[in-house]
């Protein structure tokens, strides 16, 4: 059996009271997938950066995981031809 490796690199931003992310599906294809997340701290909340980390890359990773979902929905639509 043969086996394949992806990853996602994972990449984040703080401004202030708001933090984002962006992961990217490193598949060996040309085509990349990526996801985007963002996070908003309430002013009066305690700064905790982990917490806006946290949800930010979870929020990129559920849309990495939505986008990946839909390109192989269009790739099976494809492949099925015209019905």
């Amino acid at each position: 059996m043969k086996a394949k490796e992806w990853g996602v690199e994972l990449y984040i931003t703080e401004d202030g009271t708001d933090t984002a992310a962006r992961a990217v599906l490193l598949s060996g294809s040309e085509k990349k997938t990526t996801g985007h997340g963002r996070a908003r701290r309430n002013p009066v909340d305690r700064e905790v950066p982990e917490i806006g980390d946290e949800l930010a890359v979870s929020r990129a990773l559920a849309d990495l995981a939505d986008r990946l979902h839909q390109t192989a929905n269009e790739d099976i639509a494809q492949l099925a031809g015209p019905q």
